[in-house]
């Protein structure tokens, strides 16, 4: 099936503009070395006038999502979309807002937080042998889980990650960590990556640390043997990335000080960076990071994805990912009526990877 409507508008004219990442030409596909799914903003919400119980529109569209990723591995890639057929993935990467209602306090709000992260759980799982989901989860936490620290979002993503699949490196506050596929190193980094010590003003959001834990991984895990690194956080680099020296006032209005964004930049910029992957937006966005401007003609592989199960809409997505020798080869799988009928997007994207 070949999408239209919002998808195919949105393929077409990303394929169109953004010369970094053309439509691939179709021809036959090679087999990858690995491939893994990224997706995002799940949103998992309980009911309102029940904490105890789930709201249904967001437990079907969140089932349902799950049924399509189980589905997928085997079957066959059109052509327009590159060919070729689904490799079984590795696992799963979750950019965040694993459920709704994690930045909201008193009332009923820590019952349906509760009945939201029991629900995914049960959906996700962790290794791809305790919940619906076949394959294993590396999710990081979005703003929606928890924007200033803490919470029951985050304790039990601390406590996930040390029986995480082929995790080889946990920070010390347990919330961000890394793994091995293949030649490529992974990084997850929760919220925001920050926050830049040499700047010492507030910040709206809590970083945690992240920052420091991707300096200290990449010098330990990666070093000068050039491998390539992807990494996942959740709220989006494009409205961040511009000049530092904002005052104090405008700064804590952003959800990311553009100062962590530019010590982020600073800190992954002598590393072969594959690619990254974050959510947040609720819309898919592709295109190139220099560091300095929201986009740009050359810079790091950057790949936005859409909301996946969200509760109040019909048009969801996320992304397929392929990893071969020389490059990363992302495609689109999307929905215009919450997962009952799904199809490739008409655009794929390949990000080169030096050998």
């Amino acid at each position: 099936m070949q999408l239209t409507r919002r998808h195919f508008l949105r393929t077409t004219a990303a394929a169109a503009t953004t010369l970094a990442f053309p439509a691939i030409v179709t021809r036959a596909a090679t087999a990858p070395s690995f491939s893994f799914y990224v997706l995002g903003d799940t949103h998992f919400l309980a009911d309102k006038e029940d904490a105890t119980r789930m709201n249904p529109r967001s437990a079907a569209v969140c089932g349902a999502l799950v049924d399509t990723l189980n589905r997928l591995p085997d079957t066959a890639i059109p052509e327009a979309a590159r060919a070729g057929s689904v490799a079984p993935p590795l696992g799963v990467i979750h950019a965040g807002d694993l459920i709704d209602s994690g930045d909201k306090n008193g009332g009923d709000f820590p019952r349906m937080q509760q009945t939201e992260w029991a629900a995914y759980t049960r959906e996700y799982g962790l290794t791809g042998q305790d919940g619906r989901l076949k394959f294993p989860v590396y999710e990081v936490y979005g703003n929606h889980d928890s924007p200033h620290g803490g919470g029951l979002v985050l304790d039990q993503i601390a406590k996930r990650n040390p029986r995480r699949p082929g995790v080889k490196n946990i920070s010390p506050n347990g919330l961000h960590y890394s793994w091995d596929w293949g030649n490529f190193h992974f990084v997850n980094l929760g919220l925001i990556v920050g926050t830049d010590r040499r700047i010492t003003r507030k910040r709206r959001y809590a970083a945690l640390d992240s920052l420091d834990f991707l300096i200290s991984d990449l010098a330990k895990n990666v070093g000068t043997s050039g491998r390539p690194v992807i990494i996942t956080h959740h709220v989006d680099v494009v409205r961040y990335t511009g000049p530092c020296e904002e005052n104090d006032e405008a700064a804590l209005k952003r959800e990311w000080d553009p100062c962590d964004v530019r010590g982020f930049h600073e800190a992954i910029k002598p590393y072969q960076i594959a690619a990254i992957f974050y959510g947040h937006t609720h819309v898919r966005n592709i295109f190139l990071w220099n560091g300095l401007t929201p986009k740009a003609e050359r810079g790091i592989s950057v790949f936005n994805t859409d909301n996946a199960s969200h509760f109040n809409s019909d048009q969801q997505a996320f992304f397929y990912v392929e990893a071969h020798p020389t490059e990363l080869v992302i495609r689109e799988y999307a929905t215009p009526d919450r997962w009952q009928t799904a199809g490739w997007t008409r655009a794929s994207w390949r990000a080169p990877v030096k050998v």
